[in-house]
């Protein structure tokens, strides 16, 4: 049978994300590709802990279905670990998501009509494209530099699309660039929002892995309209099997969020919020990320030390001061498709540039994700990354 299918199923068969994860789960390929946490520092062993006392405890409730927004407990919990980030919020501000993946749909699904603009840093995260495009939307790039999204390129594209629904922003460790947007612009952007009446939707999944430089509070600190709906995860602090994400936004807002929840899975997994509150409750969360945090620090100093070494002089590499990723551009007119297919005839994995715009793509941008590999496959992979590109014509 010949389906017919809706306008929100791509036309192409090409799946970016499949094919990371893919690369990644290859035992010869040392990848780069995926956002993949250490699995090493997942706290199995506390996770076991907490998921034994939740069936001690809540057996059978745990296995009922339950409340849409999310366990108030583990709302209450959130928006405690919110307001360390200076963030005012209470129980009633929080939902929990099945992953921030799922929050960033949700929102867009509430937001978008077929044919309305949504303003994105330009490259951005390649799923939330991929949602957006999906919905219909016409998806505009907003200009980026070394401090993350440049607001005089954000009020130019505001005013050329002064009925764009929202701006996309992932101010901290972006996604692909690891850039940290300044707290100056975050403050300007929230200005700019209010001021063409546009909200924000804010992803921070990597926030919390800081290692260098000073934290800078959320775009939403900055809020005072309730113009911005701030999204963030558990999946890079404990671990992504888990599947739990939340929205921090207005409770009018979350009247709207439920709806479209009930629509999609009635309620996040009721046994993982158990186990994640319980956790919560019984360990030290922080110390917990500060481990994380130090792994990080050291594969991201000894990746950026290989590049140096081993990439030619004239290619430029972002300067990440936490989270989980690299940006590499190379000059000239070198096919970003191109590279990545030479890397993986090395074996080693890298996600071309062109998968993360949402107009036309740099040329010679890839993306490089340094926490999921040991510090012999870093080496290793990068010195066969700068052979491919000295072969490529690099200098």
């Amino acid at each position: 049978m010949t389906f017919n299918y809706a306008n929100a199923v791509p036309k192409t068969t090409t799946n970016a994300t499949e094919a990371i994860l893919k690369a990644a789960a290859d035992p010869k390929v040392i990848s780069f590709a995926g956002g993949l946490p250490a699995p090493e520092l997942f706290p199995v062993a506390a996770v076991k802990r907490a998921t034994d006392r939740v069936f001690d405890q809540y057996g059978e409730q745990v296995l009922q279905y339950a409340g849409t927004l999310g366990y108030p407990k583990l709302r209450e919990q959130i928006a405690h670990l919110m307001r360390g980030r200076k963030v005012k919020a209470t129980v009633e501000n929080i939902g929990i998501a099945t992953g921030s993946q799922q929050a960033i749909d949700l929102v867009a699904r509430m937001l978008i009509n077929p044919g309305d603009v949504v303003l994105v840093e330009d490259p951005t995260y390649l799923a939330a494209l991929d949602v957006f495009r999906a919905d219909g939307a016409q998806v505009v790039g907003v200009a980026m530099d070394d401090d993350g999204m440049r607001m005089d390129d954000l009020q130019q594209k505001l005013t050329a699309n002064p009925t764009a629904k929202f701006i996309y922003t992932i101010p901290n460790f972006q996604n692909p660039t690891g850039r940290t947007m300044t707290a100056a612009r975050r403050q300007q952007m929230v200005k700019l929002a209010d001021q063409f009446g546009v909200p924000i939707v804010e992803d921070d999944p990597y926030g919390a892995i800081r290692y260098a430089g000073t934290t800078v509070p959320p775009i939403k600190h900055y809020d005072r309209t309730g113009s911005v709906v701030s999204i963030s995860s558990f999946s890079k602090m404990l671990a992504p099997g888990l599947r739990i994400g939340w929205i921090t936004a207005d409770p009018a807002f979350l009247q709207k969020y439920t709806l479209l929840k009930q629509n999609a899975d009635l309620h996040t997994d009721n046994l993982t919020q158990y186990i994640i509150a319980q956790f919560l409750t019984d360990e030290d969360l922080q110390a917990h990320v500060q481990r994380i945090t130090a792994v990080y620090e050291q594969r991201a100093k000894l990746m950026l030390a290989e590049i140096d070494r081993h990439f030619p002089a004239d290619v430029y590499h972002s300067q990440p001061e936490g989270g989980m990723f690299i940006w590499v551009q190379v000059p000239g007119e070198i096919d970003s498709d191109e590279l990545a297919q030479r890397c993986l005839e090395k074996n080693v994995a890298v996600v071309p540039g062109s998968a993360f715009y949402a107009g036309k793509a740099q040329p010679g941008t890839f993306r490089l994700n340094f926490s999921n590999m040991n510090d012999d496959q870093i080496k290793t992979g990068i010195k066969r990354i700068g052979e491919v590109l000295t072969d490529l014509g690099g200098q």
